[in-house]
This record gives C-alpha cells, structure tokens and sequence, in this order.
C-alpha cells in the first residue's frame, strides 16, 4: 500500500513509518519541519506542510491508498484557558478535514476498491464515568475533551459518505520508553516520590505503544474493520494499582500521594482528565481478531522499562 501519514514524527506516528516500511508499505509523512526526516532517521519521503492548512500535500495524499491521521497538539501537560482549547480543537479538527478533502479527490483506489482512512481519537470520548465498563457503543460524555472528541469524529465522517473506509481509534494512554504519559511519571518513583493521585480510584486505560500500531495496522488491512474502535488494553487499572505497578517495576515505593486539588492548581480544568478517568474496553478490535501482546500491564512495564 502507499500510505500517507500526519503525526509521522511523533510517539506513535515514528514507529508506524518503522513497521510499515519493513512490511514493505510505501510511506508518505507530512512534517511542518523540512529537516524532521534525517533528524528521526525516517525511512519514507517527507512531505513538507501544515496539516491544519490546505496545501498542496493533499494532492500527494490523494495519490495513496490510505491516510492515518495522528495529528493533534499535546493535551496534557498545559493549563486548559480559551487559547490552548482553541489550539487543541484546530490541530484535531481542522487536520482531519483537510485529509478527508484530500480522500474525496480521489476516494478509490485503482483496483476500484475504497481508500481508508484511520483517524486518531481519544477516549476522552466517554467524559468521565466512574466504574461504568465503557465499549465503542457507549455514549459520549459533557465535558470539554468528550466535546473535543466529537467534533473530531464529526470532522471525519464526510471521507465515510465520499466511500472510503472509516475507522476511528480513540486512544487511551500510550505507554513507551521513549516519551508519553510514562516518561513524566518516572522521576518521581525513581526519586521514591511517586503514588496515586487524587483519590486512586480513578481508572487508567492504557495501551502498549506496540499494541496501539497493532491496531492500526488492522484498521489498515481489516475489511471489516469500520467505525470507532478503542485503542486501550483489555485490562485498565485504577490510578492506585498502576502506582503500585510501576513501583515494582523500578523496584521503588509507591506511597506518596498526590492531592486532587494540587492537580487543578498545575492544570486547572485539564486536571479532570487525570482524576476521573475512564474505564474503557477494546471489544471491537478483539472482535475483529486482534490479538494483544501485552494485555497485563506489569508485562507491558516490564518489556518497556527493560529497554532503559
């Protein structure tokens, strides 16, 4: 397949360029920065451009047979005010209609079949909900990032009506050695000051960065595959539990608390994301035959704090 990519110098986006290249796929990468190709030794051809701007990488992107969309600025680790929630809406919305106009150029592929486009989500999708088990046919939430998270899927619909293939990953918290959600959280435990946060109960659903590729690549080749699909492990675990996993994984304590309200204090409203939380389940992808490589998260720790 020739396959274009936004995202492509990102956690996700740098290791999907690494695996689709080695299964012998032909991969486009937009980049806003010209030189971001031999700085992360990337095997594809760089396209330069702004994925929340019409440009001439949409013809380039039309040519291919798929886009995966992982465009879409940080959500963590910055203070939610009217600038940076119209930043996160514009790098997410305005990017995935720019590549659903790109697709409706030319929505089938040569061989008359239709053209697939796999765009990121989040699980933000649900708001928070406590212990309610939440799967793709659950509601959306009321909160901003469920907000978010809707317009972003409204956003990719139209590539659905144009007859391309659609399909939807809302991601839960990627876990790598290279960056993410787990990087912030190592100091502290190898400091001996790490813990749950707020009142530990909230769930984490959490995905191997290994296991979220997985699915791409089966939103890619699976003709089944349509619609949203969470991109989580089968075994979330609340903020308490994973505090006691990464623990023994560094081999450190795991007592030291975090109040709730010092969170907001750092975050403000970003904060709710982290204190409620969201049990969500992958029924889809296992429905659709995918296998998980790290189900559990002590082995998902172990394989990627091994690598330090």
């Amino acid at each position: 397949m020739r396959i274009f990519i936004t995202g492509g110098t990102g956690l996700v986006g740098t290791r999907l360029i690494q695996q689709l290249r080695q299964r012998g796929d032909t991969v486009l990468a937009l980049s806003r920065r010209a030189n971001a190709g031999p700085q992360l030794d990337l095997d594809c051809e760089l396209i330069q451009g702004d994925p929340t701007q019409p440009g001439d990488w949409q013809g380039r992107a039309a040519e291919c047979d798929a886009i995966v969309n992982l465009a879409g600025e940080a959500i963590v680790g910055k203070r939610w005010n009217d600038q940076v929630k119209a930043v996160l809406r514009e790098s997410r919305v305005k990017a995935t209609e720019n590549c659903v106009a790109a697709i409706a150029r030319q929505p089938r592929r040569s061989d008359g079949s239709g053209k697939v486009l796999v765009n990121a989500s989040a699980i933000g999708y649900y708001g928070g909900r406590g212990d309610e088990d939440l799967d793709e046919d659950s509601t959306s939430g009321g909160d901003f990032q469920s907000g978010l998270c809707v317009d972003w899927e409204k956003a990719a619909l139209p590539a659905k009506d144009a007859g391309a293939r659609l399909v939807l990953i809302r991601i839960g918290v990627v876990m790598a050695r290279e960056g993410g959600a787990l990087t912030k959280m190592l100091l502290p435990f190898k400091l001996c000051m790490g813990g749950p946060i707020g009142s530990g109960k909230q769930w984490l659903s959490w995905i191997h960065r290994e296991d979220l590729l997985g699915m791409i690549l089966l939103a890619l080749d699976n003709p089944n595959a349509n619609g949203p699909m969470n991109g989580t492990a089968p075994q979330p675990v609340t903020n308490k539990e994973f505090g006691k996993a990464l623990g023994r994984a560094l081999g450190r304590p795991a007592f030291m608390w975090t109040p709730g309200f010092m969170l907001k204090l750092v975050m403000g409203e970003g904060a709710e994301m982290v204190l409620t939380g969201q049990k969500v389940l992958p029924k889809r992808a296992q429905r659709w035959g995918y296998s998980f490589r790290f189900p559990e998260l002590d082995g998902a720790l172990t394989d990627i704090l091994k690598k330090n």
